[in-house]
């Protein structure tokens, strides 16, 4: 049987009714139910991508986020070491900091001023007696960790063991781009109205690229997700010809300057889902701007080198890319069956001064259309969902095989969540 956190027994029937290599059955997407169960199983006992090491770059810079029904805070403390906390006082559960980003020299509990050390201890609680043991009420710590500058949190006491998995591939990628010293030059929160499901979906393949994305698709080589090469005409076949003979030069190029470029694919049959691989920036190959040049003048960390590509990096609620000028950090986050927030951090150099070095919207304008379009697609899937006539398609063998195995790896790990009575 399930225990009290894991899915009821018509979430599992739903789970078991799955068709390989289909769509979830609807009730899946569109129920609350099965949006509990995901908030408890997923966002709760997996690792999250949360946000980035510069969004709490000095001492007593704070970040909240809520996951699921949770709400957890991320700071960096006196001894710049990174922490991260439930954001409940230990006293009667107020909740100690607002979302977003705040500084403080201590966190002071809004309620009855019970305030906390950045290290999470009790170091004052007002009429308590002299006898009370601030040692028995610090805060609730959650599992955190940095990778490359993308910061993971696990709610769970047992946290997946394979973040090491995640770690040994992306710090070497990531390191030559020093996001941990990037700075946030631009933020975003969509909300899509859709499952958070559609949104990683949605996100999964370049399918629909073509013919919904025309400004990303000037920077994207449609070849690199998939084709049916009994379906591509003449000139599409020299194309993806000429874009393997691409690779192979930039794969060279590549090993010279002890770059790890392969795909690597920790999907199904792991608990922490991810898939990175450098890819070749279509048109000048610079960047995913309208032009394809790079938007800032100043590269991060140790880029100023020509052809790097695109690190490109999906995770179970996150995608990025990491560019030689500036990094795109996407995050999803479950608010509803039917809502899922989208946050989106343009990341530059620290030292990248605005108007200088760079012009928000020639750095921003791509994704945020991209966004607007995502959405927009996300919303007609929820709705499709809804519908009485719908039923779990067939994902493409050649287009939506990353699909097919976030569809099966999150079948995998809710049944995983079956523990015996």
């Amino acid at each position: 049987m399930f225990d009290e956190r894991s899915a009821s027994s018509s979430t599992r029937a739903l789970l078991d009714a799955r068709k390989p290599g289909h769509t979830l059955p609807a009730a899946l997407y569109t129920d609350q139910e099965a949006y509990k169960a995901d908030c408890d199983i997923i966002f709760s006992r997996h690792w999250i991508a949360a946000g980035v090491a510069c969004d709490v770059a000095e001492a007593g810079d704070v970040f909240a986020v809520d996951i699921g029904s949770a709400s957890i805070l991320i700071l960096r403390d006196d001894d710049n070491k990174l922490r991260a906390f439930h954001n409940v006082c230990s006293h009667r559960g107020s909740r100690l900091v607002p979302l977003g980003r705040s500084v403080v020299g201590k966190l002071v509990c809004p309620y009855h001023q019970w305030t906390y050390d950045l290290n999470g201890s009790l170091a004052l609680a007002p009429h308590m007696g002299v006898d009370f043991d601030r040692d028995l009420h610090h805060l609730t710590p959650v599992s955190l960790k940095d990778i490359g500058g993308i910061l993971y949190v696990c709610l769970s006491q047992t946290p997946p063991p394979d973040i090491d998995e995640l770690e040994r591939v992306m710090e070497p990628r990531l390191a030559p781009y020093d996001l941990r010293h990037a700075k946030v030059a631009f933020e975003q929160d969509i909300i899509e109205e859709g499952n958070w499901k559609l949104t990683i979906e949605n996100n999964r393949e370049c399918y629909h690229c073509a013919s919904n994305h025309p400004q990303l698709s000037l920077s994207f080589h449609a070849a690199d997700f998939g084709y049916d090469p009994d379906g591509l005409t003449d000139a599409e076949k020299a194309e993806a010809n000429e874009l393997l003979d691409a690779y192979a030069r930039h794969g060279a190029h590549w090993d010279k300057e002890g770059l790890d470029y392969e795909a690597v694919e920790h999907t199904v049959g792991w608990p922490t889902n991810f898939r990175t691989q450098r890819l070749i920036i279509a048109g000048l190959g610079e960047s995913q701007t309208p032009d394809t040049r790079a938007a800032v003048a100043l590269p991060l960390g140790d880029t100023d080198r020509p052809w790097l590509g695109d690190v490109h990096l999906w995770g179970i609620n996150s995608w990025n890319h990491v560019m030689a000028d500036h990094a795109v950090i996407f995050t999803a986050f479950p608010i509803a069956p039917d809502r899922t927030l989208v946050r989106t951090k343009w990341l530059v150099n620290r030292d990248a001064v605005e108007g200088e070095d760079y012009t928000l919207e020639n750095l921003t304008s791509v994704w945020k259309q991209t966004n607007r379009e995502d959405a927009h697609l996300v919303a007609l899937a929820h709705k499709g969902a809804l519908s009485p006539g719908y039923r779990p398609g067939p994902y493409s063998r050649f287009t939506e095989r990353a699909l097919d195995e976030f569809t099966t790896w999150y079948v995998e790990r809710m049944i995983a969540a079956e523990t015996p009575s």
